[in-house]
């Protein structure tokens, strides 16, 4: 094999990273090159996204299993599928992407795989537990065409073997006998450890594995590479486990291999391809490994980390910490209240409830849809459940919001972190569909607070509601300086009052109230009277608020959610069911998925800033001097 070393002068501190272009490169290399390679990787990426932000953790656990499908499979005419994509930082770099210095950031690489960046993603997989269900279409499709020479791999978190999406492909995958090849990338954990019976289920092939044989190096030096290969094929068709869980299901089952041995792996790899079928590749990996900070930290091995520009001194309060902090306060006022998260205890700020009612939260995995039908059971035993989700990942679920939670009249309070429009993580991730959706749902109560003390009022509202369900969403990031309203309307609270009859109308939407505030001082500078509410629950709107409508010329709603069918679509409807016929301007964000970029950014691409919103209320002001006949404008 040859063995690719620096060119003279070159100084580079990945001088075998740097001479990898494309997969194929890879193949020329022997072992002590590859493990020298994944070194380089491995450093290459602590230093480049502790200095960007984003998933290290997970990058740092799949470096050697990633080199390894890269020596045996020929992407892209195999397709390479991850599941969740956050580890596949090396796959980019193996296919040629190594510009990281806008990593998550606008116009720079995704966290994720993205069919605009390379031929080697076929799926923007941010989603956990659908890799099997793609795997499943595209290996029809290629047995369909007579593709046999195609093989499909999907990478599968053990984490996201709790998610049923998982279960249902893999189920697909043996009923047709399908010639794909399923990794199982077992660490232990999501994003903290994984819970549950299958989490049990691999911990004991794990310690089965290592009393039958415990993986070791391979030695390459001095021997031919084909030897040592020989050696580990025959380790791995002695692990072949008829007992296993894969197995049982009509599943090829091979491992437990080390994730971290290139040759082991490769050599698992390339005995499931010679099966004619599904076959599950059981590959043991560390979180964060190699890198010691990672591997101490207990709680989520680094999982996401900041910005090395942005890590310095103590981060200011965030939406999160607010919910945190009353969520443990209400426990301690109502036994009654337990709290349910999907694979995301510490991301959506369960951890303090956790620690101090350990008996009272469950974390399910990464089943979403389960978790809000155990919801509606547990309300149904007498308890009130707070499901707990970043607000992109409810849409997984609306099934069982409508009809196990809301047509059975349970009370669930739902607590939707990263409503709106959340940027780095890119389209997958904006939580701009839940107003929308949830609009859908009869008897749903939602509320969307402005600042930090109408969150921790507003959940209160939320969970103190029986019979039917309620929810609150707030966004990512710090939390918004308090506004105190000069007058109320109902539920709704007024936070801006012009000296004579109002112009304009601005109906913000929670975290919008700011902005809006703004656009009313630039228009009272131009002479226009602008009257600025916060609706404070968006369903069901209050009566009071359409009176307001009425009262002026022109309304104008600010939202971060889609224009379709969220806040300002609602208020349209109230307003022509009660024969009010004023002309209604939406601002909100854009019905498409939105490109990576910050929260700032994205809302000020969307016009949702003061400026944008003073200048869309002139121009809609300016159409109506032109007829006072359109009622939306």
């Amino acid at each position: 094999m040859a063995d690719i070393r620096p060119e003279p002068g070159r100084g580079s501190a990945t001088p075998l990273l740097d001479r990898v272009h494309r997969p194929a490169d890879l193949r020329a290399l022997d072992g002590s090159t590859l493990t020298a390679l994944a070194t380089e990787i491995r450093g290459f990426l602590i230093a480049e996204v502790s200095r960007s932000g984003g998933h290290l953790g997970p990058n740092l656990g799949t470096v050697e299993l990633t080199i390894a499908l890269h020596r045996v499979f020929e992407s892209p005419r195999d397709r390479i599928l991850w599941d969740t994509g956050h580890q596949s930082y090396a796959h980019k770099l193996l296919t040629g992407r190594k510009d990281f210095s806008r990593l998550r950031a606008k116009g720079g690489l995704s966290g994720y795989p993205s069919r605009a960046e390379s031929e080697h993603d076929l799926i923007e997989n941010s989603h956990a537990s659908t890799a099997l269900g793609w795997a499943d279409g595209l290996a029809k499709a290629y047995r369909l065409a007579g593709r046999a020479d195609r093989r499909v791999v999907a990478i599968v978190g053990d984490g996201a073997l709790t998610g049923g999406m998982a279960w249902e492909g893999l189920n697909s995958l043996a009923d047709q006998n399908l010639r794909v090849v399923v990794v199982v990338n077992d660490n232990g954990r999501s994003y903290a450890p994984t819970r549950g019976g299958l989490a049990r289920h691999l911990s004991a092939r794990r310690t089965a594995g290592g009393r039958r044989q415990r993986l070791r190096e391979v030695p390459v030096a001095g021997a031919p590479l084909y030897r040592a290969l020989h050696a580990m094929k025959t380790k791995i068709t002695n692990m072949r486990a008829p007992q296993s869980l894969f197995q049982g299901l009509g599943v090829e089952y091979l491992g437990p291999v080390d994730g971290h041995d290139i040759a082991a792996t490769e050599e698992a790899l390339r005995q499931a391809t010679r099966l004619d079928g599904p076959v599950v590749v059981h590959c043991v990996t560390r979180k964060g490994n190699g890198f010691a900070a990672a591997e101490q930290d207990e709680l989520d091995r680094m999982h996401v980390v900041r910005p090395r520009s942005a890590a310095g001194g103590r981060p200011p309060a965030d939406w999160t910490s607010v919910f945190a902090d009353e969520m443990v306060r209400i426990g301690a006022e109502r036994p009654d209240v337990v709290a349910v998260t999907a694979a995301m205890l510490e991301p959506v700020g369960l951890q303090a409830f956790a620690e101090r009612y350990p008996d009272r939260v469950f974390d399910v995995g990464i089943a979403e849809q389960h978790a809000v039908t155990s919801a509606a059971g547990l309300s149904a035993g007498g308890a009130h459940p707070v499901v707990a989700l970043y607000a992109t990942f409810l849409n997984r679920a609306f099934d069982q919001v409508l009809m196990d939670v809301a047509l059975h009249g349970c009370g669930v309070t739902f607590a939707l972190d990263r409503a709106g429009a959340t940027g780095s993580d890119g389209p997958s991730h904006n939580g701009m569909w839940d107003l929308s959706m949830l609009q859908l749902v009869p008897t749903m109560q939602i509320a969307a607070p402005r600042d930090g003390t109408r969150l921790r009022a507003q959940l209160r509202e939320a969970i103190a509601v029986e019979g039917h369900p309620t929810m609150v969403r707030y966004p990512k990031g710090p939390v918004a300086p308090d506004i105190e309203p000069v007058a109320r309307a109902g539920t709704a609270e007024i936070l801006a009052l012009p000296d004579g009859p109002g112009d304009v109308l601005i109906v913000a939407v929670g975290p919008m109230a700011a902005a809006a505030l703004g656009a009313a001082g630039r228009l009272a500078a131009e002479g226009v009277a602008v009257t600025v509410v916060d609706p404070c629950w968006v369903k069901p709107l209050d009566a009071e608020l359409l009176k307001l409508a009425e009262a002026h010329r022109l309304v104008v709603t600010v939202e971060d959610n889609g224009r379709v069918a969220g806040a300002g679509a609602a208020l349209a409807q109230a307003m022509r069911d009660a024969g009010i016929h004023r002309p209604l301007h939406q601002a909100a964000l854009p019905q498409e998925f939105l490109a990576q970029a910050g929260r700032d950014e994205v809302l000020e691409q969307a016009g949702l800033t003061a400026r944008g919103i003073a200048r869309d209320v002139a121009h809609a002001l300016a159409r109506l001097r032109v007829t006072d006949h359109e009622e939306v404008v």
